[in-house]
């Protein structure tokens, strides 16, 4: 037989083996100067696990799934916002760019689906691997494959399936090999269909020096979310809805998204999940939490109760928050305190050491820590976090004159914690992810790592004149006066070499499964759906079970120290979407997931082309008042056209492929 050969990719190690896959992620692939061939390589175990790892190493990059504005620009939508040197803000918000702005992401997904294709195709042969290292390493390869796929689907609609399970013949004739796109539906069902074969041979847990690689749970999770997603009104229009996206077709004419509504999708969606919610009732998986502490110190400070309530006060988690510190639990999720392999709400990470998380924070992180000072939170999603009760904030209320701060004896009693002198009251008795994730003007920032002790434990201001306030003369302030603490840590200080600590790289955490679960469960009329489980061992009964429900939302809630929503909720499946719409918005703030909820919602077009507003930055101190007076930024640009609805597909591959079609609003090659 005829001996194909292939280019193999040396793995640069970044000073560990291979074989840890808390390092293997973080390798970096480039061609080598050695041709082997697939018989000599995949003979070999340490060249199989590079192989392998090569297609690992495209999960970092442009398709990393939280980072920052340069590999993960979707991690931007209506809640978050970057002053820049340049003008790359206005082209993304504007939709200034072009077909060709940002397109790693095409590229690396179908280099590592096809790292994956020939890993799967060509694994058996090897002698120095034992069967279950074979069997465990296939399932890897075959969950990074749906991967990508599933990363592509997200960002540009329907992509090309290739055939032959992902093997190309390359001696072909170029018209064979071109390939059209797939529907949407098709998309989500292979990946469907892969995740379940996935999970088949990968473990339900992995231990802390494989904590990178995928396991039952995260295949299962990945089918839920795509599963989800083909359920949503993007791709699963109802019969009032105009938008169907008909000129989205393929080669020959063939609409990609489905055009009738179908409510089983939600209930296929939902079972999915359910998958996943029975590990965590079985104990693989639960929501992070800190026992509450009565005592603390500036850098961990004692627990901060929620307002007595006449149930959760008096309950243990999940019931209640009578033993645990909502704040924390939510805050070290993030900051990379606890070690992913130590945290039962991880399902699937792509490490702990990925540098682009650390960039994004040094972006938000104050000058005085070395920060850039430069990625803002917009005043609409400050606005979107309840008070501690649960009740929403009272936008409309003035919040100037002196009573509206907070004075020194109000300070010193506590009652405004963690409020110091001179804050503006708006801030006050928010719910702990408010403060596990804004930096209000005033907000302490800790930065223990320091060496000097004048570089820790600052107060910060953002008003004009200030050190992190407004300047004329530079791009390192906050466009709207409030700042992001999420996923720093009271440790992280840029000033010190090696001051900030690494975090993990969140792809899919237990809580967003339970609200999936509860969305997809809320969209179902009277009718009761029988659905299969994964691996058919068992029937589920699926309906808009109101408990079911509960079960989801009250767990997700009751951890950020706020109440379960009220039964008139529950009874209202229109007001139950509008309620976890918003809880959603807070829950998975910077997880990169608006920008993709407001799109598979059909909300983008409303929500995305609001003005954006906040804080009034170019007040000083003695001008508080305005300062905290809400104000539209001219200068923070937002509109929506159709065809952001999907990313475009850039002309290189339009080219090289003659049967892919363009994105509906954008342009072919000349």
């Amino acid at each position: 037989m005829k001996k194909k050969h292939i280019l193999f990719s040396t793995i640069i190690s970044m000073g560990m083996m291979v074989s840890s896959c808390s390092d293997y992620l973080s390798v970096e692939g480039k061609l080598g100067e050695n041709t082997q061939s697939l018989e000599n390589i995949f003979e070999n175990k340490e060249w199989s696990e590079q192989w392998l790892a090569t297609a690992y190493a495209w999960l970092t990059w442009s398709n990393i799934d939280i980072g920052s504005k340069d590999n993960c620009i979707t991690n931007f939508s209506d809640d978050m916002c970057y002053s820049d040197r340049n003008l790359e803000y206005r082209v993304f918000k504007y939709c200034e760019y072009d077909e060709n702005w940002k397109q790693d992401s095409w590229a690396q997904a179908y280099d590592g689906i096809r790292h994956a294709s020939i890993f799967i195709q060509n694994i058996d042969r090897n002698k120095e691997m034992i069967p279950d290292e074979i069997v465990d390493y296939k399932a890897q390869a075959r969950f990074v494959r749906a991967y990508f796929y599933w990363k592509l689907l997200q960002k540009y609609g329907p992509i090309p399936i290739i055939p032959n399970d992902g093997v190309m013949d390359y001696n072909a004739a170029y018209e064979d090999l071109y390939i059209p796109r797939s529907t949407y539906d098709d998309c989500v069902n292979y990946i469907a269909e892969e995740m379940k074969l996935a999970a088949k041979d990968l473990p339900l847990k992995r231990d802390t020096r494989n904590m990178a690689r995928p396991t039952r749970g995260a295949a299962l999770a990945t089918r839920a979310k795509a599963l989800l997603y083909a359920a949503s009104p993007l791709n699963n229009p109802r019969p009032t809805d105009t938008e169907r996206f008909t000129d989205l077709v393929d080669d020959e004419g063939r609409y990609l998204m489905a055009q009738e509504y179908n409510e089983e999708k939600w209930a296929k969606a939902a079972a999915a999940a359910r998958d996943v919610v029975e590990l965590g009732r079985k104990g693989v998986y639960e929501l992070h939490t800190v026992s509450a502490h009565s005592t603390g110190t500036i850098d961990n400070p004692a627990t901060i109760a929620p307002p007595t309530h006449a149930v959760y006060s008096h309950a243990d988690f999940p019931a209640g928050w009578r033993n645990i510190d909502p704040l924390q639990s939510y805050e070290t999720l993030f900051n990379g305190v606890i070690f992913p392999s130590e945290n039962k709400e991880m399902i699937f990470t792509t490490g702990q050491n990925n540098g682009d998380i650390n960039t994004m924070i040094q972006h938000q992180m104050p000058i005085a820590f070395g920060g850039y000072n430069c990625h803002a939170m917009t005043g609409k999603q400050c606005d979107a976090y309840q008070m501690n009760t649960g009740k929403p904030f009272d936008k409309t209320k003035d919040w100037t004159g002196d009573e509206n701060y907070v004075s020194a004896e109000e300070a010193a009693s506590g009652d405004w914690a963690p409020l110091v002198e001179g804050v503006n009251k708006q801030y006050g008795h928010r719910e702990p992810r408010f403060y596990a994730t804004v930096a209000y003007n005033g907000c302490l920032w800790n930065g223990t790592n320091a060496v000097q002790s004048y570089d820790r434990n600052l107060i910060i201001w953002y008003y004009r004149g200030e050190e992190s306030g407004w300047s004329n003369s530079g791009d390192r302030w906050l466009a709207t006066g409030i700042g992001i603490r999420k996923f720093v840590s009271s440790r992280d200080n840029f000033k010190t070499e090696g001051g900030v600590i690494s975090k993990p790289v969140i792809g899919i955490r237990y809580a967003d499964v339970l609200l999936w679960y509860a969305e997809a469960l809320n969209e179902l009329g009277a009718s009761t759906y029988q659905i299969p489980s994964w691996d058919g061992t068992q029937s589920y009964d699926i309906s808009r079970d109101k408990n079911e429900m509960s079960y989801a939302i009250s767990r997700v809630r009751i951890r950020g120290g706020v109440p379960d929503f009220g039964s008139d909720v529950y009874e209202n499946a229109d007001e139950f979407r509008k309620h976890l719409k918003h809880e959603r918005q807070i829950e998975l703030f910077a997880e990169n997931s608006r920008y993709f909820d407001l799109r598979r919602w059909k909300d983008a077009e409303y929500e995305e082309s609001q003005q954006m507003y906040g804080c009034n930055a170019y007040m000083s101190k003695t001008e508080r008042d305005l300062f905290h007076t809400q104000v539209i930024n001219s200068n923070l640009p937002t509109t929506f056209s159709r065809k952001m609805y999907f990313w475009p597909i850039s002309h290189d591959q339009l080219r090289r492929n003659l049967r892919l079609t363009q994105n509906p609003g954008w342009t072919y090659y000349d």
